[in-house]
């Protein structure tokens, strides 16, 4: 006899929003978090416009600031497109997280202080963190126990890039999400409150933070007065790889499941979708691989072609060639936001 329908690795927000998702189609569900929440972590905390609509129908609606668009620059040029979709929203993680924890305590899910390390299954469940499930949904994150228990990580060798993040009290100055390209890292502005605004810089290892923002001037001035908001937060590398995003009854979710990289900022949207349809495989939907590619497949190859670019001597030409071909580059942040 199992104790609950899905058993959930990990309290953050793909854990919570996969969570909420069987609740919601009339499962129990125990959930498996070690740390107490909300548990702050580097991201970029920028949410597209669609990754709203699917907060929304889960009963989450975070307050936030509102973004209606995106914008590439450099030392000379600038490519700014403004969403044609919907508007989107700079939420602090911290907030977002909150927020689906209490909907789903109000939804009834079963908290459970552990960690999902040693993992059982058979024929008609799985066991793990004294649960045992019908199924078990591993949304664990970036450096999934769950995926490297059940020898499901694949070697990255290449391609091994790092995040940093840190908040200022500052007033947000534009609607858009910022993205400098300085030589050797990207640094993403995100509005996030009426008098805050996230930093964060994607590069190698060991890229200074106040270095590169140093060498944006339009960031220097910015910042210049700003007090620090937060501590600050690494994440990486980003590059993950799973042989499989399915074993018998357990299924990754979000990062756990692979990841390309932080360069397009659509991972919470992404890992929401992919909650998603994890929930309706599970009630007899289309394949979770089948449907796990389709929902993927635009971030795989477009942020897969981006990073290539960004760490080739093309670096240099992409916002000049974004700033020429404003159809283009509006076609693909469309893509990607939808």
């Amino acid at each position: 006899m199992n104790d609950v329908d899905v058993l959930v690795a990990g309290g953050g927000p793909v854990g919570l929003a996969a969570a909420i998702e069987a609740r919601l189609a009339g499962l129990t569900v125990a959930l498996v978090e070690p740390r107490e929440g909300p548990i702050d972590k580097a991201c970029g905390e920028g949410l597209m416009p669609g990754a709203l609509p699917l907060l929304q129908r889960l009963g989450v609606d975070p307050a936030g600031m509102p973004l209606r668009g995106v914008s590439y620059r450099n030392a000379s040029k600038r490519a700014d497109h403004r969403f044609e979709t919907g508007v989107g929203r700079g939420v602090r993680r911290t907030v977002l997280q909150s927020e689906l924890a209490d909907r789903a305590s109000e939804l009834g899910v079963r908290f459970v202080d552990g960690r999902v390390d040693g993992i059982e299954q058979d024929a008609t469940g799985v066991s793990a963190a004294g649960v045992r499930a019908s199924w078990l949904l591993a949304c664990d994150g970036l450096h999934s126990g769950v995926r490297r228990t059940l020898g499901l990580d694949r070697p990255v060798r290449r391609g091994r890039r790092f995040g940093i993040r840190q908040h200022f009290e500052v007033a947000p100055w534009n609607d858009l999400i910022e993205v400098y390209w300085a030589e050797d890292a990207e640094v993403y502005v995100t509005p996030i409150a009426h008098d805050t605004v996230g930093i964060a810089m994607l590069g190698a290892q060991h890229a200074d933070f106040d270095a590169v923002v140093r060498s944006i001037p339009e960031l220097a001035t910015a910042l210049a007065d700003a007090a620090p908001a937060s501590t600050r937060r690494g994440a990486g590398p980003f590059r993950q790889r799973a042989a499989r995003v399915r074993l018998g009854r357990v299924l990754l979710v979000g990062d756990a499941s692979g990841y390309v990289d932080a360069i397009t900022g659509e991972g919470l949207r992404l890992g929401i979708d992919q909650a998603r349809v994890a929930v309706a495989s599970l009630l007899g939907g289309a394949g979770y691989e089948r449907e796990w590619r389709r929902v993927t497949r635009d971030f795989r190859v477009l942020t897969s072609g981006l990073v290539a670019a960004a760490r080739s001597p093309l670096r240099g030409g992409i916002v000049p060639l974004a700033a020429r071909l404003p159809r283009v580059y509006g076609a693909v942040v469309e893509r990607l936001a939808r």
